[in-house]
């Protein structure tokens, strides 16, 4: 979508305006979580999963490789945040490599839609779901291969949902918004 905007400019600016658009997107996905426990305790972000939404809204304005980027380094972003002005690290370290790969997926899945998703927004939907599908059962494979029991890998995702259900509507309506804002700047 942000293709859009940038068609007449040169390839350093694309890359500033992207590069500069993931770097609010990843340090949204740091801030988000903090807000989160601070209105609903420590375990709003298991709940919410509040850095997530980054992840997906940029794969779907700004493409699988940017989406993938902002997801792959929200978590780390967040861990090295935290873990040197909060005083607690968020994601924990033990979580860390699975939320790395499970944000990765979202930005990159939710990307792959981003070329559809220029030209309707609506296809931020679908984008949305299947990113959340692909993301979940990447995070189910990761633990299972590292040993954690099914029960415990599924109390972990079924303590989400409620994260993905508002996440699901909201962030196709934030990029439907967006594009709309794009085509009322374009005209």
């Amino acid at each position: 979508m942000i293709d859009a905007i940038l068609k007449d400019k040169s390839l350093p600016v694309r890359l500033t305006v992207k590069g500069a658009t993931a770097v609010l997107l990843a340090a949204l996905a740091a801030v988000l979580p903090q807000i989160a426990h601070f209105f609903g305790g420590s375990a709003a972000g298991t709940v919410y999963l509040p850095m997530y939404a980054p992840a997906l809204i940029a794969g779907c304005i700004l493409g699988w490789q940017w989406g993938l980027g902002v997801g792959a380094l929200s978590p780390v972003v967040s861990f090295a945040f935290t873990s040197a002005f909060a005083g607690t690290a968020m994601p924990a370290a033990a979580r860390l490599p699975y939320m790395i790969a499970e944000l990765a997926v979202f930005g990159l899945v939710s990307g792959l839609f981003s070329k559809k998703i220029e030209k309707n927004a609506l296809f931020a939907f679908p984008a949305v779901i299947c990113a959340q599908v692909a993301g979940r059962l990447v995070y189910f494979a990761a633990a299972a291969i590292s040993g954690q029991s099914p029960a415990a890998v599924w109390a972990v995702i079924e303590s989400g949902l409620t994260g993905l259900y508002i996440q699901a509507a909201a962030v196709p309506v934030i990029v439907l918004l967006l594009s709309l804002a794009v085509k009322h700047d374009r005209d």
